[in-house]
């Protein structure tokens, strides 16, 4: 069952995506995004299809429908992420579109979306025109820009070795972070183990490219970002020598200790809810899973 809201003759009303509707939500985005073309969409549903939601919360996102078709829709990645007490529900608010003579039914999908109490939604790719909306919706701004890294050029003098993620090799690692690890590496993403004197640490990239030219990788998960500076030198350097020699991270200023650039107002992320998020986790994010 939906909502259903009144609109005259039509019957218009907001509901949660079921399986049976992929085919339908596949053909609306790729009318909305035709850049995208498409097959990304149809990667982008079988993703979805795979992820395991929190118990209770809906596996792919609502669908706006009138008489029955889908007009409109909008995607949602939860996940739980761990908190300073317990384990936390996140949202990552994805790609959403409406058909324009819908658009004024629109304010109801999102509304729909955001009304999980105790849940804390991710707003990570807006459009520059729609981040007041978002302002406007409550969210706040946690990421004012990004700095990109040379991290090969980092000499804290510690030493470190730097592996892929392997599923047996890597067993001790705790279970919340070996399925991260795991699957991030599903989603195309860099998984690596830096094994150190403390004992070692995870790290996720997503392969990016700077200006669509300059290869590099996006930090998609590590404990801190101190953490990334401490170990810049040898990850860099591991990353350097399979041609990914910049490192694009979340920032609200420049990073002590990298060697690189800050630039204030690029890709800035915002969140609604009880937890802000922290800088350097974008873990089960469109970032991580799709790669936009």
């Amino acid at each position: 069952m939906g909502d259903a809201i009144a609109s005259g003759s039509a019957k218009i009303r907001v509901r949660e995506i079921a399986e049976a509707d992929v085919c339908g939500v596949i053909d609306l985005l790729a009318r909305g995004f035709p850049e995208r073309g498409r097959r990304f969409w149809a990667e982008v549903l079988a993703r979805l299809t795979e992820h395991r939601s929190p118990a209770g919360l809906p596996k792919f996102g609502y669908l706006l429908e009138s008489d029955g078709a889908p007009v409109g829709t909008i995607l949602l990645i939860y996940a739980k992420v761990p908190g300073s007490t317990a384990a936390a529900v996140r949202c990552c608010v994805s790609s959403w579109y409406v058909e324009p003579d819908y658009r004024g039914y629109a304010s109801f999908l999102a509304a729909k979306a955001l009304s999980h109490k105790g849940v804390t939604y991710l707003n990570i790719t807006p459009a520059p025109h729609t981040r007041p909306i978002a302002t406007v919706m409550g969210y706040s701004q946690y990421s004012a820009g990004s700095f990109v890294a040379l991290p090969m050029l980092s000499h804290s003098g510690r030493k470190a070795r730097v592996e892929a993620f392997d599923p047996q090799r890597h067993r001790h690692i705790g279970s919340f972070e070996h399925e991260l690890l795991l699957r991030h590496s599903d989603y195309g993403c860099i998984s690596l183990w830096v094994e150190t004197e403390d004992g070692g640490e995870p790290f996720v990239f997503r392969p990016r490219s700077l200006k669509g030219i300059l290869p590099g990788a996006q930090m998609v998960y590590c404990r801190d970002v101190e953490h990334f500076v401490r170990w810049a030198g040898p990850i860099g350097r591991y990353l350097a020598a399979r041609g990914r020699p910049l490192v694009m991270l979340d920032a609200n200023g420049p990073i002590a200790g990298l060697v690189g650039r800050y630039f204030d107002g690029n890709a800035p992320r915002y969140f609604r809810g009880p937890n802000r998020p922290r800088l350097g986790d974008l873990a089960y994010t469109e970032t991580a899973m799709f790669g936009v």
